[in-house]
């Protein structure tokens, strides 16, 4: 759908889902080019080299493809537009996956041991929120 407006490159196909979700739905680099190897060995696109980077355009069939479900096909980012933004959990694991570094790195083994007990509460937590259990607000 979104070649059909207009050639992108790999990354600028990540970065376009990112935005057109809301930063909800980013894919990886692993999922976006094989995604593109499949697309063109099925003819759907064809994959020029452009300044050093893979420009992935629609093809005629890939033309085709999508005209022929744009009336049968739902808009895959329309979910995104209605729901409210996202808080961005990925910024706050990084935070948290750096201090866990900088302990694991520097910290004593009394420190390390600690901070294991809060990451494995941390993880008990999260899933008993998704199974609606006990919401507990962390102490400071």
């Amino acid at each position: 759908m979104l070649l059909a407006e207009e050639p992108m490159h790999g990354y600028q196909l990540m970065q376009a889902i990112a935005d057109r979700s809301g930063g909800r739905w980013t894919p990886s680099p692993g999922a976006i080019y094989p995604t593109i190897n499949q697309l063109e060995d099925e003819g759907l696109v064809s994959v020029t080299a452009d300044a050093g980077r893979k420009l992935v355009t629609l093809t005629d069939a890939g033309n085709e493809y999508v005209e022929g479900r744009r009336e049968t096909s739902t808009d895959p980012f329309a979910s995104f537009a209605s729901a409210e933004p996202a808080t961005d959990l990925r910024a706050v694991l990084e935070e948290l996956h750096g201090a866990t570094r900088q302990v694991a790195r520097s910290g004593s083994e009394e420190q390390r041991a600690a901070a294991a007990k809060i990451l494995a509460d941390a993880r008990r937590s999260l899933y008993l929120l998704l199974a609606d259990g006990p919401q507990q607000t962390p102490e400071a």
